[in-house]
């Protein structure tokens, strides 16, 4: 199917109201879409369904299944551009100065709830409203899939929840079988033409916490595991600390328990979790909704080809068969509402967090996706 062919389908399916999503994964070529042929929602509890799930920031609330049952799957090899998305000459945020004020205020009550003992990190978020003179979101989709080739790019639709777009550089989880691995993501600096970048101490502590509870989390999940350096890595206009944690699960171990455990991590919403979590439903004054949650395929089939070798020799000509998931954080999107594009960013705070300095970082990552509207 040519890319042509596969925004046909997306924009009819969007006009008769139907569920659908259309994504493609970082560093990729293919773009995979899943038609829903009914409207009927449906959920996932214990995550055995095949499908794509999205998932809100609470884990108290239910997460959306698109099923591959009640689905069609289609795909192209390669996206091509519908238009050039030109850039403008300047791209500042629109933010107004009540939203500083607001914004930096409740960054001082987080550093003082740290201090007070109440939790060691809290991610706190606010939300833009942009107007759209193009609220058609394929030309948002094509527009993202040209300016962000290492991001999770997405437009997932459903008419009993919304229309969301985004493009993401954070995994939570990549699993086959039970082998699988998670990205601890955290620390943000603006892109100015270089990796060799030098990292404050508060940047390192946040991601060092990331990490840590990670591992705490898995520990008693899995056989093994590994822990890779931390290096720097850029995601659209920014560079963040990244960490890599690979393991192999035990047997009697289910990807829920893996879920369970670790929505949401600290890189969205602090640590100890449920503290951090209360402070943030309890002070942020807006519903998240699926900004900070996750989505992605779920148990997806997926053809391995054994190892070569010569132990080996005699297998090569048998591929096994594996569930795999790939489930990404919800970050860098955008909701569209009534002609309004919502963009949601937030950034993490610890004690020696500086208000001002939290209240830009949010600016720099609106600009991801203000670039595209």
């Amino acid at each position: 199917m040519t890319s042509g062919d596969l925004v046909e389908r997306l924009v009819a399916q969007h006009e008769n109201q139907l569920p659908f999503i259309v994504y493609r994964k970082p560093n990729e070529l293919k773009v995979t879409g899943l038609l829903q042929n009914s409207n009927q929602i449906f959920f996932t509890e214990e995550f055995t369904e095949q499908g794509f799930v999205f998932s809100p920031f609470d884990n108290s609330r239910r997460t959306v299944l698109i099923p591959l049952s009640q689905s069609e799957r289609i795909s192209c090899s390669h996206w091509d551009a519908l238009s050039k998305n030109e850039n403008p000459k300047s791209l500042v945020s629109g933010a107004t100065n009540q939203a500083k004020e607001t914004h930096i205020k409740l960054v001082d009550k987080g550093v003082e709830a740290i201090k007070s003992g109440a939790f060691k990190k809290v991610v706190l978020s606010r939300k833009e409203e942009v107007s759209l003179s193009n609220n058609n979101p394929i030309t948002i989709l094509n527009h993202l899939l040209l300016a962000y080739k290492s991001a999770f790019v997405y437009c997932w639709y459903h008419p009993k929840v919304g229309l969301w777009l985004g493009a993401t550089p954070e995994t939570l989880i990549k699993k086959e079988g039970r082998r699988f691995s998670i990205m601890a993501l955290a620390g943000t600096q603006s892109y100015n033409g270089t990796l060799e970048v030098t990292w404050k101490e508060k940047e390192k502590q946040e991601q060092q916490f990331v990490t840590d509870f990670i591992e705490d989390q898995l520990r008693p999940l899995v056989e093994t595991y590994q822990i890779s350096d931390t290096e720097t890595v850029k995601a659209g206009n920014l560079v963040h600390l990244k960490t890599m944690i690979s393991a192999q699960l035990k047997p009697d171990i289910i990807l829920k328990d893996v879920i369970d455990g670790l929505h949401p991590t600290p890189a969205v919403c602090g640590l100890p979790k449920a503290e951090a979590q209360r402070f943030i439903l309890d002070n942020e004054n807006y519903n998240r909704e699926y900004y900070s949650g996750f989505l992605g395929e779920l148990n997806f089939e997926t053809t391995i080809a054994p190892r070569s070798g010569r132990r080996n020799i005699e297998n090569r000509a048998y591929a096994m068969k594996k569930n795999s998931s790939q489930l990404y954080v919800n970050l860098r999107c955008m909701q569209i509402k009534d002609k309004k594009g919502i963009i949601y960013i937030g950034g993490g705070v610890t004690e020696s967090s500086i208000s001002e300095v939290e209240w830009e970082e949010t600016v720099s990552k609106s600009l991801v996706i203000r670039k595209v509207l």
